[in-house]
């Protein structure tokens, strides 16, 4: 028989019950489960007085739980650890998120340990794993009878990893836009996107005290005009945003999902018939993807068009060559951006 040596120590051998060295090992294992075969590594002490293998009441236990993982594995459901993980990820005790789930007390702790879940709750604590804003509406439910204080631990805990998802999600569906201009220069101006510059590059603008008004439109041709000097001056943009010639001017593909990145300081404002998208950023703050050269192009145009109402922003891009020389909805080329007005 192979076994696995994971650690000597000395003590009494309940197996010859003398005290020397006795070994851990793990053991290559077969079992029947639920008419399935299933193989795990089982954990013994070895005495190599009696050259016999024993277990101990927590290895029994431990066994146990291994064997039915390797079962959980086999039909695809979570293992008790990844069950106590999704636990860990919310900062939930076990009989809270039976709470939360309306499930009897002591369900959680067994599937921790030796009982195996049904299908159905498999596919619920999946869900919660998955998608944070799951949890948070199980949460809501179960308020009256959680405390105030866990409720609201386990709310902002809820919060700040959907935050963290949808974030991910909306970078995701950014990069798929771009993915098919990647090979032309002139569309990105010769720079890689990077979406941690094009959020510093919105907070940026949005600390400066320096630019009046700032909303969505002047917001995309500062942007715009920050890129094609950059590419202007250093033969390469700053962000990598692809830029469509609209009736207002220029603006980057996505931006109508750009502007709800994480850390984007953008205020929805109710204008009426519609609304309006604010950018402002009070205190001090950092650019941690901006060198100084990316800063000082962006002072440049800050200096030029800050002060610019949005109707006089909007009538100087329209007189730009690259402007008026682009179809509508056709990308803007950086060729043109020796031609630039400022």
């Amino acid at each position: 028989m192979e076994m696995k040596v994971i650690r000597t120590e000395k003590r009494l051998c309940t197996c010859c019950m003398e005290e020397h060295k006795v070994k851990t090992v793990l053991v290559q294992e077969h079992a029947i489960f639920k008419n399935t075969k299933v193989n795990y590594e089982a954990s013994y002490l070895y005495c190599d007085v009696a050259e016999e293998l024993y277990m101990d009441e927590a290895q029994m236990q431990e066994n146990d739980i291994v064997m039915k993982d390797a079962y959980r594995e086999k039909q695809r459901l979570l293992t008790s650890r990844e069950i106590s993980g999704i636990r860990a990820k919310y900062g939930i005790s076990q009989s809270d998120l039976c709470v939360l789930l309306g499930w009897g007390k002591k369900t959680i702790t067994r599937y921790e340990s030796h009982h195996v879940q049904d299908k159905a709750h498999d596919t619920i604590l999946k869900k919660i794993d998955q998608d944070p804003e799951w949890f948070i509406d199980f949460l809501k439910e179960a308020r009256e009878n959680l405390s105030s204080e866990l409720y609201l631990k386990y709310f902002n805990i809820a919060t700040g990893l959907y935050e963290k998802d949808q974030d991910v999600y909306l970078r995701k569906v950014i990069e798929a836009k771009y993915a098919r201009f990647q090979e032309n220069e002139m569309f990105h101006g010769n720079a890689t996107l990077s979406l941690d510059k094009v959020v510093d590059m919105i907070r940026y603008f949005a600390a400066s005290e320096r630019i009046t008004f700032l909303y969505k439109v002047k917001l995309m041709k500062l942007m715009w005009y920050s890129d094609a000097l950059s590419y202007k001056k250093r033969g390469l943009a700053i962000t990598g945003l692809v830029y469509q010639a609209l009736p207002m001017g220029a603006v980057p593909i996505g931006h109508e999902v750009i502007i709800d990145l994480k850390d984007v300081p953008c205020e929805e404002v109710d204008m009426g018939e519609t609304n309006a998208y604010h950018f402002s950023l009070k205190g001090i703050s950092e650019y941690p993807s901006l060198n100084e050269a990316d800063k000082e192009i962006m002072d440049i145009v800050i200096e030029k068009l800050g002060k610019m109402s949005k109707d006089e922003i909007v009538s100087f891009m329209h007189k730009e060559q690259a402007y008026a020389e682009t179809a509508p909805r056709d990308i803007i080329s950086f060729k043109y951006a020796e031609s630039l007005q400022i």
